[in-house]
């Protein structure tokens, strides 16, 4: 189990994590020239788009917007002995399949066809710092933590939204 804020802001350290790999690969075995005024053109609009989308993608409820998934939310049954540390929560975020499923496919791509591809880890972070900063809003505002993961003891099976209060379970 994860914090829901975590696993969306651990984002960014898995784009700095594949493109400190692809970028210099890029560079050793293929020219990845200064990007162009093109590439400026397209990447910023589409990085503004994806950050408006990450946040209608939260708030409005007829997009089927994660606030439904925050409000029907379940409540923890037992913080105390499910609950990880921060510490534990930020390190389970960070998906190192990910990670490699990102670096692969974007060594693959910008060795094969355009080296300007080595950035394409960048695209997913607007979307999820949005929805992440969206989530930290939403705790705040209710007084609870969010929690995405499975509890066995819990109905709904597999991935799925919990909430607990905002008090740290205590020491192991």
């Amino acid at each position: 189990m994860v914090r829901y804020v975590h696993h969306q802001l651990i984002t960014v350290a898995e784009a700095a994590a594949a493109m400190a790999v692809t970028v210099p690969a890029v560079l050793v075995l293929r020219d990845l020239s200064k990007p162009s005024a093109g590439f400026w053109q397209v990447g910023v609009p589409l990085m503004a788009f994806l950050a408006v989308f990450g946040l209608l993608s939260c708030t409005v409820r007829r997009l089927g917007g994660e606030i439904r998934d925050y409000e029907a939310a379940l409540p923890l049954a037992d913080p105390d002995s499910v609950l990880p540390t921060p510490q534990d929560s930020l390190r389970r975020s960070f998906d190192v399949g990910f990670v490699g499923f990102t670096v692969v496919t974007c060594l693959v791509i910008a060795l094969a066809w355009e080296p300007l591809v080595a950035y394409w880890p960048l695209v997913p972070v607007p979307d999820r710092v949005v929805r992440g900063a969206y989530a930290a809003r939403w705790e705040r505002r209710h007084g609870l933590l969010l929690w995405r993961g499975h509890v066995a003891d819990q109905p709904l099976g597999a991935k799925q939204y919990l909430y607990s209060s905002v008090r740290q379970p205590a020491a192991r």
